[in-house]
């Protein structure tokens, strides 16, 4: 835990409060990036849906129960989540050729190029924001932020570029 002492006084004063206000502040102001860049696509998706289609993209294909499990919903949710998915042409269902009981869901290509425009807005809005730092500033947000990223268990991206989990959301992450 790190610690400083507070103006005038001797003694120790925990950061934890100020360190949240601020991540709370940041994490707004994502937020309202994350708005911003899915805005052009609120004709076609609900965030939910939204959500829904990039788990698809980045796994490639997910049984119902499975996609469910990991968007933290009921089944009958997903169902009809996947419905409206389907309905738009951004998603696909199809027997599994390994168990013909089962149906596997994809993102269809115009599904998985969504995910990749609003990923792409919202990658250039917060490369705008980065670049205006000075590079010291940048250099203590990387170190700030690997280190937030580990302590709540988000697995870093190896190649920024790659769009496996455009927003983040892993198998272990997709939940929340």
């Amino acid at each position: 835990m790190t610690e400083h002492l507070e103006a005038g006084e001797g003694t120790p004063h925990d950061d934890v409060d100020d360190v949240t206000r601020a991540v709370l502040t940041a994490s707004r102001l994502l937020v309202a990036i994350s708005a911003r860049s899915l805005a052009a696509a609120e004709e076609k998706v609900t965030l939910a849906q939204f959500r829904m289609l990039v788990v698809l993209a980045a796994r490639g294909s997910a049984n119902l129960v499975v996609l469910a499990e990991l968007l933290g919903v009921n089944p009958s949710t997903a169902m009809r989540m996947v419905d409206r998915l389907i309905a738009a042409g951004l998603a696909d269902r199809r027997p599994n050729a390994e168990n013909r009981r089962e149906t596997v869901l994809t993102a269809t290509p115009p599904g998985r190029r969504l995910v990749e425009e609003v990923t792409a807005r919202r990658r250039a809005e917060v490369a705008a924001i980065v670049a205006r730092l000075d590079p010291a500033e940048r250099a203590a947000l990387i170190g700030a932020l690997d280190a937030f990223n580990a302590a709540g268990g988000e697995p870093p991206v190896a190649d920024p570029a790659d769009s496996s989990y455009p927003l983040g959301w892993t198998e272990s992450t997709a939940r929340g």
